[in-house]
């Protein structure tokens, strides 16, 4: 198995035969909030009134998860897939029809937004699938410690205009995050699953 080009990560030690770097494979962690996103949606669009707090969550959760997502998953698929690279291309347009949704939402746009992430997620995690059999566990694993540091940095509104492709993203998207922030705490929006009375589970 040949190496991954990732983007840029933080040096790793010398390997070790057995050594496995901390943390959590980008896979699993995208399975995970995907998973969790789908029943949040699930959840909105059945047949009870949709709390105003639920569609503050799903706005938040989904603009971290797509930021981080176009700052290291797809860039790394674009680059251990080239071949795929029109796949990537679909999927940022796709985020950016889904953000765009996303600055409208509400019980009446809700089932629109529902729809575009069950699409984000199967075509997301098709090209997870792949990436996973081309990458090294390890790679995996420090991709996904990159992702979740993005995630924390990301935004928590929709930014359709933004860059979705590095470098710039990885300059505008935590500078835009930071403004975000203080407009949650300001006004107290809730912005995290565990926010919400009944999170989904994972």
């Amino acid at each position: 198995m040949s190496a991954v080009p990732l983007p840029p990560l933080p040096p790793a030690p010398a390997p070790e035969e057995g050594y496995r770097p901390g943390g959590r494979s980008v896979a699993e962690i995208v399975d995970r909030e995907h998973r969790q996103l789908l029943t949040l949606v699930d959840q909105l669009t059945g047949p009870d009134a949709t709390p105003t707090e639920a569609l503050a969550v799903l706005t938040a959760a989904l603009s971290r998860h797509i930021s981080a997502e176009e700052q290291y998953l797809l860039p790394a698929v674009r680059a251990a897939l080239p071949a795929e690279a029109g796949r990537v291309d679909a999927e940022i347009e796709g985020d950016a029809a889904l953000l765009s949704a996303l600055k409208g939402l509400n019980d009446e746009t809700v089932t629109e937004v529902a729809e575009r992430v069950r699409r984000h997620v199967d075509g997301v995690g098709a090209l997870v699938t792949e990436l996973r059999a081309v990458a090294t566990s390890e790679e995996l694993i420090r991709l996904g410690n990159r992702l979740e540091i993005a995630e924390e940095a990301a935004p928590t509104r929709p930014h359709p205009g933004t860059p979705a492709t590095p470098p710039w993203n990885r300059i505008v998207e935590p500078a835009v995050g930071v403004v975000d922030k203080v407009m949650d705490a300001v006004t107290r929006r809730p912005t995290y699953l565990k926010d919400l009375p009944e999170p989904p589970r994972d």
